[in-house]
């Protein structure tokens, strides 16, 4: 971590689950640095963290924000759940592309070192395998994500513009997480991915317990404390241009996720409702994390029930007590 305490660090969406954690894990090394916040208030309050407020589909508040910096975390997306996605299909496609690609300018034009970009494995195309990173680009995304995917493979592009394609190139880092989960995640349930949606379920004592699809889509879910390390070790280990798969490497159904989340909480008796009329995601998603494990020097250390352990705690100590 010294390699960051001499340099001027920006986190945009620090008031989101990556932005979060991501602070506090730097805290926890005493660095200070930047970061900005849109609509929600910040989580961390501590005199090292400079809150900007701004709006980053205005070109203006992108200038602002990387004035002086030397490395971007961008942190900052439109996101949500399938149930948004398939009802607003477009929600992701223009703000993203103008944070994205105003951010990436900006940073560019300011003389930013190193821009660390959070892209996502929605934008490979369907396939049983565990997807390469070089297989983006070989299909289309899968139907449903078809803007967010193309969102994200533009984005892909644009990055590697800035690192390979233009005089005095910068260092461009894009990571394509699996699913993420843990602390500080989206638990509204309007809004909130399919492990956030579990654990709130569980806590709650619902009953029935509704999941939606039939309970067999393969996801490979990642703590985000084990993604935070491979953002550091990235930023940290790569100059010039390059992509990685981030995940845990193996998947496990959403009927054996809910299984070991009801096992771990001791809630037991409850009846399990799949709704396969509701909105779901694609079926399968495996990728290859070797490049990670062989560049970056990346593991994840925290198996998933642990994970599942200290997100149960997490909520329970954060959002379910103070509900009551």
């Amino acid at each position: 971590m010294t390699v960051f305490k001499n340099k001027k660090i920006l986190i945009t969406g620090g008031a989101g689950f990556i932005g979060t954690n991501l602070i506090r894990r730097l805290l926890q090394n005493d660095i200070a640095l930047k970061a900005v916040i849109h609509e929600k208030e910040p989580v961390i309050l501590n005199k090292k963290v400079e809150y900007l407020k701004c709006d980053l589909t205005k070109m203006e508040d992108c200038i602002k924000a990387v004035k002086g910096i030397d490395l971007v975390f961008h942190c900052a997306a439109n996101t949500s759940g399938a149930a948004v996605i398939e009802k607003t299909p477009l929600i992701h496609l223009t703000p993203n592309i103008l944070m994205n690609a105003q951010l990436l300018e900006a940073s560019y034009s300011a003389g930013v070192e190193k821009f660390l970009w959070l892209s996502s494995s929605t934008g490979y195309p369907p396939s049983e395998g565990a997807a390469k990173e070089d297989e983006m680009m070989v299909g289309e995304p899968y139907e449903k994500y078809f803007c967010v995917g193309w969102m994200k493979r533009y984005t892909e592009v644009l990055c590697r513009i800035y690192a390979q394609k233009v005089k005095n190139p910068i260092t461009t880092i894009i990571l394509r997480p699996t699913n993420i989960y843990g602390g500080h995640d989206d638990f509204e349930f309007a809004t909130s991915h399919v492990f956030a949606a579990l654990i709130r379920r569980v806590i709650e004592r619902q009953n029935p317990l509704e999941v939606w699809g039939t309970g067999e889509n393969l996801r490979d879910l990642i703590y985000v404390g084990d993604f935070i390390n491979a953002m550091l070790l990235a930023m940290e280990r790569v100059h010039g241009y390059d992509v990685f798969n981030i995940g845990a490497g193996e998947v496990v159904s959403i009927k054996e996720l809910l299984a070991i989340m009801l096992e771990v909480d001791d809630y037991r008796g409850a009846e399990i409702k799949f709704d396969p009329s509701k909105p779901t995601t694609i079926p399968v998603r495996r990728v290859d994390t070797t490049k990670a494990k062989d560049i970056l020097g990346f593991r994840p250390q925290v198996a998933l029930r642990e994970g599942i352990e200290k997100t149960l705690l997490w909520y329970r100590e954060n959002k379910f007590n103070n509900l009551r």
